[in-house]
C-alpha cells in the first residue's frame, strides 16, 4: 500500500493512513492528501470475491466490512455461505464486520445496514486499518457509496391488509409502477421473490412517495471498485458444486435446527434461496429432488441478477475495474495494488 492512501469517514471526520500512523481531522480542516478512497470488492455468488478480499486484507493490513444482506444473521451459516475459514490467511486472522449481528427470524433492512456500516467504518478507520467493503448485495454497496437518503419506514397495517389479497405477479407490477413514479433503484428482483418481501418493498416505496427525502443526507464515498468476473459456465459449475457441498455439510440440518428453535417457517422462507427451498423441503412442501432442482435454478438466476445490478451501477456512473476470477491470487492482488497507486 503506497504511503498517503487514506479514507473519508462519512460523518464529517476523515482518517489518513501513512505507514502505521493514523490521523483524524474534522470537516473544514485541510486534508493531508487529495485522495478519499475505500476499496470495494464485488461480484456474483461463487466468484471468489471473499477469498480475494481476505487475501488483499492480509497483504495490505485491511479489515473487511461485509455487504451481504443475509450474512448478518447469526446461526444462518451454511445457507448464507459465510465460509469464515476464508478470513484466516497465511496464519493471519482477518477482522470482519457486519456478520452475525442479528438474530435469525428478525428483519434486517437497508436503513440499518447504512447505519451499521458507518459504525464499522469508523472503528476500522480509527484503528488505522484499511477498510475493504466486500459482498454481492449490490443495493447495499450502492447505498453506502452513493450516500442514499434513507429513513426507517414504519409498517402500514392498512396497506398490508389490502396488498395481501393480491398475487405475487400483481404485487410485482404494483412495485414496478411505484419505482417508475419514484425514480427508484431501491429494490432488486432478488429482494422481492416472495409475497411478504414484495409487500414490504411496496410499503417502503409508498412511504417514500408520500414522504420525499432530500436527494443526499450522507456524503458519497469515493471508492476503488474491483469486480470479480467469472465465466458464465464456470460460475454455473461452481454454484452446483457449492450447493452439493453445502448440503453435504449439513444445510438441511442447520435449517431444521432453526425451526426447532421456534423460528417460523415463513420467516425463513422470507430470506429466499437456500432458506426458502430447504425450509419448504423440511416442512414437507417439496421433495428432496424438487428442492434441489428449484434451488439450483434459483441460485443461477440470482447470480445473473447480481450481474445485471452491477451493470446497472456502471450505467449509473460507477467505475468497476473487472478482474478475471481465474487469475492467480497473487496476480489479482498485484493488479489491485497497481490500480491503487494510479488513483
Amino acid at each position: 500500500m503506497p504511503d498517503g492512501f487514506f479514507f473519508v469517514f462519512l460523518h464529517g471526520a476523515s482518517c489518513f493512513r501513512a505507514g502505521n500512523n493514523v490521523a483524524i481531522y474534522r470537516r473544514g480542516e485541510p486534508p493531508l492528501q487529495p485522495m478519499n478512497k475505500i476499496i470495494t470488492i464485488l461480484g456474483p455468488t461463487a466468484s471468489g470475491k471473499t477469498e480475494l478480499a481476505a487475501a488483499l486484507a492480509a497483504d495490505i493490513g485491511g479489515e473487511i466490512i461485509s455487504a451481504d444482506s443475509r450474512q448478518v444473521y447469526a446461526g444462518m451459516d451454511i445457507g448464507t455461505g459465510k465460509d469464515l475459514s476464508d478470513y484466516h490467511v497465511n496464519g493471519i486472522d482477518i477482522p470482519y464486520h457486519l456478520i452475525d449481528i442479528c438474530k435469525p427470524g428478525t428483519k434486517y433492512n437497508l436503513f440499518r445496514y447504512q447505519q451499521d456500516f458507518h459504525t464499522a467504518y469508523e472503528k476500522v478507520c480509527a484503528r488505522g486499518a484499511i477498510p475493504i467493503l466486500c459482498g454481492g448485495t449490490g443495493l447495499y454497496i450502492e447505498a453506502v457509496l452513493k450516500g442514499y437518503a434513507l429513513s426507517p419506514v414504519p409498517q402500514n397495517e392498512a396497506l398490508r391488509k389490502e396488498l395481501y389479497g393480491h398475487s405475487l405477479e400483481e404485487l410485482t407490477q404494483t412495485l414496478k409502477k411505484l419505482k417508475r413514479e419514484n425514480g427508484s433503484v431501491m429494490h432488486n428482483r432478488s429482494d422481492v421473490d416472495t409475497v411478504k418481501r414484495v409487500v414490504r418493498a411496496i410499503e417502503i416505496e409508498e412511504y417514500n412517495r408520500v414522504h420525499p427525502l432530500p436527494e443526499r443526507q450522507m456524503p458519497p464515498i469515493d471508492a476503488l471498485i474491483v469486480g470479480v468476473a467469472i465465466d458464465r459456465e464456470e460460475r454455473r459449475r461452481k454454484i452446483t458444486y457449492r450447493l452439493l457441498r453445502r448440503l453435504n455439510e449439513g444445510m438441511v440440518e442447520e435449517i431444521r435446527g432453526l425451526l426447532n428453535r421456534g423460528i417460523q417457517a415463513e420467516d425463513l422462507i422470507y430470506y429466499g434461496l437456500e432458506y426458502k427451498y430447504v425450509t419448504e423441503y423440511v416442512v414437507g412442501r417439496l421433495s428432496y429432488d424438487e428442492m434441489f432442482d428449484r434451488l439450483e435454478i434459483a441460485i443461477h438466476q440470482f447470480a445473473k441478477r447480481q450481474m445485471t445490478w452491477f451493470c446497472g451501477m456502471e450505467r449509473r456512473g460507477f467505475v468497476i475495474h473487472w478482474l478475471d476470477a481465474g487469475l492467480p491470487m497473487e496476480e489479482k492482488i498485484q493488479k489491485i495494488k497497481e490500480r491503487l497507486s494510479c488513483e
